[in-house]
């Protein structure tokens, strides 16, 4: 899945299905807990560094968190699951 194209509440989403603290998250993607408040509350796409991005969704998958973008078995949209 393109990073460009995860949303803010995917990432909110993956950081609780996973059960971690906003905190565990940035430790983990080496941004600040602020990056990552501004990141989950985007409505659309997440703004911010496309390399910040990439790292926070690479902390969440390593934490057994898949995204599933909006074409994911034909209906529905963004979404993430547990692998």
């Amino acid at each position: 899945m393109d990073h460009s194209s995860i949303t803010g509440r995917q990432l909110a989403a993956a950081r609780t299905l996973a059960q971690l603290s906003q905190a565990d998250v940035a430790e983990a993607a080496n941004v600040s807990v602020p990056t990552l408040k501004r990141m989950e509350g985007a409505a659309g796409a997440v703004p911010g560094m496309t390399n910040n991005v990439a790292a926070v969704v690479r902390a969440l998958e390593a934490a057994g968190v898949a995204f599933i973008d909006g074409e994911y078995a034909g209906t529905g949209g963004p979404g993430v699951r547990l692998k």
